[in-house]
């Protein structure tokens, strides 16, 4: 079964040059959603990551963590990441952020920002290992997605930009 991803509300794509703000349900957790606010900018992508529920209400999330990471011109495999805010108390944050950081400036070779403030622990299983790279695969899947989306707009813009 496909869960629907919502950008800004609707089920419709967004423009480049505005932040998209996506929803979907989090796995092993359909009552809990992960909320995605995406910038992807020309020369850097900046994203933060957050999870609500119907029973956390309205309010905001703290911070949580914040990394950059950056494509490695000598070893383009491995991304380069540090972490520019974060407590110790908070190192699963941080190295969620860290990997998705790594994977999405591995995958679009541009810098990217990720601040983390997802919750596993209203999972089925609390957190476990699985749902957590369930969770990742999916994030990933989507900011991916949006990224190709945005490309491919500004690839059309600048082709009837040419004609």
């Amino acid at each position: 079964m496909a869960e629907a991803t919502m950008t800004n509300g609707f089920h419709a794509s967004s423009s480049p040059s505005k932040p998209a703000q996506l929803s979907f349900p989090m796995p092993h957790a359909p009552h809990v959603r992960i909320n995605i606010h995406l910038s992807i900018l020309q020369h850097c992508i900046l994203l933060f990551l957050a999870t609500s529920s119907v029973e956390s209400g309205e309010g905001g999330c703290s911070m949580g963590s914040f990394v950059y990471a950056l494509p490695n011109r000598l070893s383009p495999s491995t991304p380069l990441s540090t972490s520019l805010y974060g407590s110790s108390s908070s190192s699963a944050q941080m190295d969620f952020a860290t990997r998705i950081a790594k994977i999405i400036s591995k995958k679009t070779s541009k810098p990217t920002y990720v601040s983390n403030s997802i919750s596993f622990a209203s999972t089925a299983r609390g957190g476990a290992v699985e749902e957590e790279m369930d969770g990742l695969t999916r994030c990933v899947e989507v900011v991916l997605g949006e990224v190709e989306k945005a490309s491919r707009m500004s690839n059309a813009a600048k082709e009837l930009g040419e004609v």
